[in-house]
């Protein structure tokens, strides 16, 4: 049955420096080497194309965002099919002039499978996304690669436990994170790592699911300030346990092995799905219950 086989999945980790051409380059010759370690679906980390953009507020970066196709978008497609795997692939997409997305595309052995968009757009000091991206409007779609079916979303997604579940839902085995998130500058003491981390692990302890995190490392300067990436790449399991993080703050692969045999294992045990009680969640639709 579909989904339930082993699969190697990786994390392409890394350090983004103001060349953007030398950051697709990186990204690129860490896939290779993925795929030539056996990775058979390879996800980059969020905008790997360049540094983080929303730091600051500058009208001039609009001009960082591509169509689809376009350029990292074709360069990743004809990648996957050069290796014969699923690319997903993170990217700052340009619709019309004023509509910009923080999207993520998914091709395996360069099928076009389809895209998210980011739905929930952070807004604090130097995460000024709401500058730059427009609400996602594409639902949560899953896509049925020929190893599983997997999920998208994209770092400030990853604190809402709404989305996992919907992924859940529609059955995904896995749900993959390219995130960009680091040090809060008005909180230059808080680390907030573990908590991140915990909060991810959460979505797939509650639907039984795999769940791999993959986020930039190294600092970045703006004018206003830097920002310290925190990295911490991870990869859990069905109950919510580690089984590969990341050993670095440096550029990295982070590569493991999933039984998707795992989920049903673990379904059978916590039956989440069988308990739930949709008929009794309507006040979830509200934003505020009085």
């Amino acid at each position: 049955m579909m989904g339930r086989g082993k699969v190697n999945i990786a994390l392409i980790q890394h350090k983004c420096v103001e060349d953007r051409e030398k950051n697709v380059e990186i990204a690129e010759g860490l896939i290779r080497e993925a795929a030539g370690q056996g990775a058979q679906i390879i996800c980059t980390e969020e905008l790997f194309g360049g540094q983080y953009f929303p730091q600051t507020i500058d009208v001039n970066k609009y001009e960082w965002a591509e169509p689809i196709p376009g350029p990292i978008s074709n360069r990743m497609q004809l990648l996957s099919e050069e290796l014969n795997v699923v690319i997903i692939v993170s990217l700052y997409e340009y619709v019309r002039d004023g509509l910009y997305f923080n999207t993520v595309v998914v091709y395996e052995d360069g099928k076009y499978l389809g895209k998210y968009r980011k739905h929930h757009i952070p807004e604090g000091p130097q995460y000024i996304e709401k500058y730059y991206f427009t609400e996602g409007d594409t639902g949560y779609p899953v896509f049925k690669t020929k190893y599983g079916t997997i999920g998208v979303l994209i770092c400030w997604d990853e604190w809402f436990p709404e989305p996992s579940r919907i992924l859940a839902l529609k059955g995904a085995d896995i749900v993959f994170y390219p995130s960009a998130i680091g040090s809060e500058p008005d909180n230059p003491d808080l680390d907030t790592s573990q908590t991140w981390v915990d909060a991810i692990r959460a979505h797939g302890i509650h639907n039984n699911m795999f769940i791999a995190v993959v986020n930039r490392v190294g600092r970045e300067d703006s004018k206003e300030g830097h920002m310290t990436f925190y990295g911490r790449s991870f990869i859990s399991n069905p109950w919510g346990t580690i089984i590969k993080e990341a050993e670095t703050k440096e550029n990295e692969i982070i590569m493991a092995e999933v039984d998707f045999a795992e989920i049903t294992h673990a379904r059978n045990v916590l039956q989440f799905h069988r308990d739930r009680r949709p008929d009794s969640y309507g006040e979830l639709l509200k934003r505020v219950i009085e």
